[in-house]
C-alpha cells in the first residue's frame, strides 16, 4: 500500500447496509495501518458526517433510503472533488457508464473478486491524495521562500514602496507589468506575487519571450496538434494552458513581434486559445504578469508595440530601482547572499570587512542583484579567513561610469560623458535627465547645438 504521511491517514467513509457486508468490508480496509475507517448503514447517516471530509466513500448503490444515482448526486453536491467508489450486485453496463458519467470513480460489482478490486482502486486513491498533499507541501514552502522579505530583501524607502504594491498586486488579479534594468529580479516579483495571492495552489509558469525563437514562439505560448507544422509529432499543450488557474509570466515582453502581440490580444480578451493546426477553442483561466527592462510607452510611440496590447497590459505598475539607488540595501542583500551561499556550500559562516563593505557601497553595478551575487559569490571562495576583505572583491566587470574614475580627462569631458550615458538611459528625455542631473535643460540643449554630445534625436 501507499505510504501515507506519519501525521495523516486516508479517511474512508463505507456505506453498506448489509451489517455482514459491511463489517467484512471495514475489516479488509482497516488491515492497512494508513486507512482510517468509519462505516455507515443508510445514507442519511453518511450525508450527516460529509462535514467531516472524508477523502474516499465507497457506497452501496441499493439503500433502504436513497438509491445510488441520488446519493451521489447529493454527496457531488457538498463534495464534488471526493472520489466515490460505488459498488453494487448488479452487474449492469448501463447504470455503471451512467455513474461514471454522473461523477462516481470507479464502479464495482460484488463477487469473489471485489475485495481486491476495491483495495487496487483505494491504492489508487490513496496514491493521488499522497501526491496532492506533497504537492501542496510543496507549495507553502515556495511560498515561505517567496515571502516579500525574503524574496527581495531590503529595507531602503524604494523597496518599501515595491513591497506595497506588490501586497496590492497579490490581493488582486489586476494584470501586473514589472519594469527594471537586467538583474533587477523581475521575476522574484512575480514569483512573490503568484505565491500569495490566491492561485498559490496552481501553476506558476514563466516564458522568457527573448529567449525563443520567433517560429518557435507561437506554438510554446498557445500549443499545436500533430502534424500542425514539421516536427509536430505528437499535440502539445501551450503555456497558457499549462498556467490554468494559475499565473503566466511573460518576462521580456517588449521582444514580442507584432503579428503574435495581435494573438496576445485576443487570447488575453478572450480567455480562450485555439492551438496551431486546431478548431477547438480551449477556455483558460490565467493570470498574467509582464516584465521588460524596455520603455514600451517609447515603443509604442515608435510603432513597434500594439497600443491596445498596451493598455491592456500595463495593468498596476511596479517599477523595481536598480541596486545603486537602493542604499544600504546593498549591504543588506549582499549579506543575505553570503550567508545563503556559505550554507549552501556548507562553508564556515564569514562577514564582510569594513573596507570590503565600503568597496561594495562605492560599485555602481550594471548588473544589479545578479552581478553583487556572483560577486559576493566569487569573493567568499577567494576568502582565505572567515571575514572578507576588500581584495576578493573582484570589480573586473566594471561599468562606464565607474571607469570614468579611472580616466584622466577633463572635467567638461566627465560631464559630457555623464549626460551622455543618462540621455541614453532615459530615451534623450532632455527634461527627463536635466533633472535627473539637478542641471538647466538649456546647458543639455547648449551642449547639444554645440555638438559636444554627438548627434541625438531630442525628446522634450
Amino acid at each position: 500500500p501507499v505510504r501515507m504521511s506519519r501525521d495523516s491517514q486516508l479517511r474512508i467513509f463505507v456505506v453498506e447496509d448489509n451489517d455482514f457486508y459491511r463489517e467484512l468490508l471495514k475489516y479488509n480496509l482497516s488491515l492497512v495501518p494508513e486507512y482510517e475507517v468509519s462505516t455507515f448503514a443508510t445514507g442519511k447517516e453518511l450525508l450527516n458526517r460529509l462535514h467531516e471530509h472524508p477523502q474516499v466513500i465507497t457506497l452501496d448503490y441499493s439503500l433502504p433510503d436513497y438509491n445510488g444515482d441520488e446519493l451521489l448526486k447529493k454527496i457531488r453536491a457538498q463534495l464534488p472533488d471526493v472520489p466515490v467508489v460505488v459498488i453494487s450486485n448488479q452487474e449492469d453496463v448501463r447504470t455503471a457508464v451512467e455513474l461514471m458519467r454522473n461523477g462516481a470513480y470507479e464502479y464495482i460489482t460484488k463477487d469473489e473478486d471485489t475485495r481486491d478490486h476495491l483495495l487496487h482502486v483505494i491504492r489508487k486513491i490513496a496514491a493521488h491524495v499522497e501526491l496532492k498533499q506533497e504537492v501542496s507541501a510543496l507549495r507553502r514552502e515556495l511560498g515561505k521562500k517567496y515571502e516579500f522579505g525574503k524574496a527581495i530583501q531590503g529595507n531602503s524607502e524604494a523597496i518599501r514602496s515595491v513591497f506595497a504594491l506588490m501586497e496590492k498586486a497579490a490581493s488582486s488579479q489586476i494584470t501586473v507589468s514589472v519594469t527594471g534594468e537586467t538583474g533587477t529580479g523581475k521575476e522574484l516579483v512575480a514569483k512573490a506575487i503568484h505565491y500569495h495571492s490566491p492561485r498559490k495552489e496552481k501553476p506558476f509558469v514563466a516564458v522568457n519571450v527573448a529567449a525563443i525563437p520567433r517560429e518557435l514562439l507561437e506554438s510554446e505560448l498557445f500549443g499545436h496538434e500533430k502534424g500542425a507544422f514539421t516536427g509536430a509529432i505528437a499535440s502539445r499543450a501551450g503555456k497558457f494552458e499549462e498556467a490554468d488557474g494559475g499565473t503566466l509570466f511573460l518576462d521580456e515582453i517588449g521582444e514580442l513581434d507584432l503579428a503574435l502581440q495581435a494573438k496576445l490580444l485576443r487570447v488575453l480578451q478572450e480567455r480562450e486559445v485555439v492551438r496551431i493546426g486546431g478548431n477547438k477553442v480551449l477556455k483558460v483561466d490565467v493570470r498574467v504578469v509582464i516584465a521588460t527592462h524596455r520603455n514600451l510607452q517609447e515603443e509604442v510611440r515608435k510603432g513597434n508595440f500594439r497600443e491596445d496590447l498596451y493598455y491592456r497590459l500595463l495593468g498596476l505598475p511596479i517599477h523595481l530601482p536598480p541596486l545603486r539607488e537602493r542604499g544600504n540595501d546593498i549591504l543588506v542583500i549582499a549579506r543575505w547572499l553570503l550567508t545563503q551561499f556559505c550554507k549552501d556550500n556548507r562553508m564556515e559562516a564569514l562577514s564582510f570587512s569594513p573596507e570590503a563593505q565600503d568597496k561594495l557601497l562605492r560599485y555602481y553595478y550594471p548588473g544589479n542583484v545578479r552581478e553583487l551575487k556572483a560577486m559576493v559569490e566569487l569573493a567568499a571562495v577567494l576568502s582565505t579567513g572567515n571575514t572578507i576583505t576588500a581584495d576578493d572583491i573582484r570589480l573586473e566587470n566594471t561599468s562606464n561610469m565607474d571607469a570614468f574614475a579611472f580616466e584622466e580627462t577633463t572635467l567638461e569631458e566627465y560631464t559630457m560623458r555623464i549626460i551622455r550615458h543618462f540621455l541614453d538611459k532615459y530615451n534623450n528625455n532632455v527634461v527627463l535627465v536635466a533633472r535627473k542631473l539637478g542641471v538647466g535643460k538649456s546647458t543639455i540643449y547648449r551642449y547639444i547645438k554645440e555638438n559636444k554630445l554627438q548627434t541625438i534625436r531630442i525628446e522634450a
